[in-house]
């Protein structure tokens, strides 16, 4: 039988680290083509490509719990809706459609190895097969930052036949740049071995993914049973979440490298939210 496998490009803590370190020692904010590529030297190293075929014992464990892992999918439709989504002239429908097929794309790579199954047996047609289904009592626990992250789920269902929503809403005051909670909907307390998605389209200077993250932990979700699926992220972002949540795993379509004064990632995706809901002034 072929041989089948699975080519990610992952991102280590120490690479993330690294790459931060590039953004914070240059002294413009323009970003510059010397840097990109830097960073995907780094993402190279750090990429763990298995190849594996059926009935071969596995030689090596997973990928470490002890830090941040930052998974980038190198699919040629990821980069087509990337590009449609970083058009200026994108209209509001168009631009919420993609963001849609973006989060369905990224959660089917989120969910590859982390959605429980059970076997059974059915009636076929022609025989009786030995099959494998997601397990409808164990529901992922999705959470989407309002109002974007909502956005990331609306074409999720075809990649999480099981699952429960529960809505966190966060505002950014524009001068602190600080995110406020104005919504919480988390349940008083998580079960045990809960996995939980988190959507959020950008992960810019990292303070409303934190209060989220911060919000599972507190009500008995861990670290290492938590995922987070964005379009855009900054390496600002991703080292705060580095440094504070060792285990966390991350799925983007894009590492941008810089963030203007207002906080925004560039070249980014301007305002997901009023882009996605019509509401720019």
């Amino acid at each position: 039988m072929a041989a089948s496998g699975v080519a990610m490009r992952c991102i280590s803590s120490a690479a993330l680290a690294s790459a931060n370190a590039r953004t914070n020692a240059g002294s413009s904010r323009k970003a510059s083509a010397s840097k990109i590529p830097a960073l995907r030297r780094s993402a190279s190293r750090a990429t763990r490509v298995v190849v594996r075929a059926e009935g071969e014992p596995e030689r090596a464990k997973g990928p470490s719990t002890n830090q941040m892992l930052v998974f980038v999918p190198p699919h040629p439709l990821i980069n087509h809706w990337l590009g449609i989504a970083r058009n200026a002239m994108t209209p509001p429908a168009i631009f919420r459609s993609t963001l849609g097929e973006l989060g369905r794309l990224l959660i089917y790579e989120c969910v590859r190895d982390w959605l429980p199954t059970f076997t059974a047996e059915v009636e076929g047609p022609m025989a009786t097969a030995q099959v494998e289904m997601v397990d409808p009592g164990q529901p992922i626990a999705v959470v989407p930052v309002l109002r974007a992250g909502l956005v990331l789920l609306e074409e999720s269902k075809t990649v999480l036949p099981a699952s429960i929503t529960y809505h966190l809403g966060f505002v950014r005051d524009e001068t602190t740049l600080e995110a406020k909670m104005y919504l919480n909907k988390l349940p008083k307390q998580f079960a045990e071995g809960q996995r939980v998605l988190i959507s959020d389209p950008m992960l810019a200077t990292g303070g409303t993914i934190d209060k989220a993250i911060e919000e599972c932990v507190s009500r008995g979700a861990e670290v290492k049973n938590i995922r987070i699926v964005c379009v855009v992220a900054c390496p600002t972002s991703l080292s705060v979440l580095s440094d504070k949540y060792p285990g966390l795993r991350v799925y983007a379509a894009m590492i941008d490298e810089e963030l203007n004064d207002q906080g925004y990632i560039i070249p980014g995706l301007g305002d997901a939210g009023d882009r996605a809901f019509g509401t720019l002034e």
